[in-house]
């Protein structure tokens, strides 16, 4: 595995609403009438993800995520999905960032396989090293994940806002005053955004949307009252909603109670991806196995713990509209 992580990292030289479309189409105020208007969210689970070790196997991951992108698109042999992606991104020529997330530290953070898969793709599908970006808020995020920094556009890079910086102007949508980094900003013309799922003391749950508090410089002023609006008032700006066109969801590893940080006590590997452009839809989905685990432990729901996820239904109201939260309104597709 050590020569095909040298080919990725070292050695290689050579306003849109994410919410109301499925397939990589281009989105926008559809009436979700017909099982055809959904929107599609994709499960796609291994159950022998990770080996007796508790280490994933990296063969394995890859199988999955071709998997996951295949039933998503419609496309049978992976590379042909991973060049519609790239083209809805605006070529292969174009900046596409990778959002990981590695708050949580090395035992809760997007997985290492995961990002060196879908590198490997987007490389197969035609796109230069130097135009894939790992990204996060600070280098000890990124390290967190396995990953190394490296800003040599011959190769794949990698590095946080710390290096980028951020904006000088400040944003303002609803109640979020935020500053962007440029790597969102300035350098990706398209971000796969790829969150760990996690429970989170604040907000209920951690995923796709509250994953976009590591592309401002001060996430901390949008955690009042469980993040909500902040969660769903941060999405909702322009920046956001056009550039994160795809979720690939990390819930391969998760913890169900005391996150967002790890809790090695409250480990537990659903061994699955979840794929889908509505992050509406692909947190409400996330919602429900953390639900379903927390009952079968034997803990509170979220909401009797006190801390429900109300950023959810934020985010779907006619005032933001960056999704769907009714279970009737989404395709789910689990394999």
């Amino acid at each position: 595995m050590k020569n095909r992580r040298d080919f990725l990292i070292g050695a290689a030289t050579g306003a849109v609403l994410l919410g109301t479309q499925s397939r990589l189409g281009l989105a926008g105020n559809v009436k979700h009438n017909t099982e055809k208007d959904k929107s599609r969210v994709v499960i796609a689970r291994d159950p022998a993800l990770h080996g007796a070790d508790g280490k994933l196997d990296e063969k394995r991951v890859g199988d999955l995520l071709d998997r996951a992108i295949a039933e998503y698109t419609g496309h049978k042999r992976p590379v042909d999905a991973w060049k519609q992606i790239v083209l809805k991104g605006g070529g292969r020529d174009k900046v596409i960032g990778l959002k990981t997330n590695g708050l949580g530290g090395k035992g809760i953070s997007t997985h290492l396989a995961l990002v060196m898969a879908i590198s490997e793709r987007l490389q197969q599908a035609g796109v230069k090293p130097g135009n894939i970006l790992v990204w996060d808020r600070v280098a000890r995020d990124l390290e967190a994940c396995g990953l190394t920094i490296n800003t040599d556009p011959s190769r794949m890079r990698c590095f946080g806002s710390d290096v980028s910086g951020y904006e000088e102007t400040l944003e303002t949508w609803g109640a979020a005053r935020v500053k962007f980094s440029k790597i969102l900003t300035r350098e990706c013309a398209m971000v796969i955004n790829l969150p760990i799922l996690k429970d989170h003391s604040m907000a209920g749950v951690t995923f796709a949307m509250k994953n976009m508090y590591g592309v401002v410089e001060k996430p901390q002023d949008l955690h009042a009252t469980g993040c909500n609006p902040g969660v769903a008032d941060l999405n909702a700006f322009a920046v956001i909603r056009e550039k994160i066109k795809l979720t690939i969801g990390d819930a391969m590893s998760s913890v169900y109670e005391g996150g967002p940080g790890f809790h090695p006590e409250h480990l537990w590997q659903p061994n699955a991806l979840i794929v889908g452009e509505d992050r509406v839809a692909i947190d409400h989905t996330a919602w429900g196995i953390l639900e379903k685990k927390r009952a079968e432990v034997g803990l509170k729901t979220l909401g009797a713990a006190g801390r429900p996820p109300s950023y959810i239904a934020t985010a779907a109201d006619a005032a933001h509209g960056l999704g769907v939260n009714d279970p009737q309104r989404i395709k789910l597709l689990e394999i």
